[in-house]
């Protein structure tokens, strides 16, 4: 069997995650966080609408963590990712991360949005 080294580019994968963190390019983040292609910076939640509507034309779909539950989005952001063209799939945290990791491998426009576990 071959192994190949995966290369996210630019672009950094979650590491792991715990109670209030996140573990991104080796660092360690507490609270809730954004990445893309762009980096990794705090989010503020999904009152944050901004910062997930900021990523149009940058991204083609945004996986969003809830924590260890999964929901819904509120319908205000729901409205206005779709009006800009942004998919947004919804799940629990630990399936947002490892979702966003396979499809950053392959090269993909992702983005990630979670809250913590």
């Amino acid at each position: 069997m071959q192994m190949n080294e995966l290369s996210f580019g630019a672009a950094q994968p979650v590491d792991g995650y715990g109670p209030g963190f996140f573990r991104v390019g080796g660092r360690p983040m507490d609270g809730a966080l954004c990445l893309s292609h762009g980096g990794c910076r705090a989010w503020g939640g999904l009152e944050d609408e901004d910062a997930l509507v900021a990523l149009a034309g940058e991204v083609d779909v945004i996986f969003v963590g809830l924590g260890a539950e999964t929901g819904y989005l509120p319908k205000s952001l729901s409205a206005r990712l779709e009006a800009v063209g942004v998919g947004v799939e919804v799940m629990n945290t630990p399936s947002a991360c490892r979702t966003y990791n396979v499809l950053l491998g392959e090269g993909r426009r992702v983005a990630l949005a979670v809250l913590p576990v």
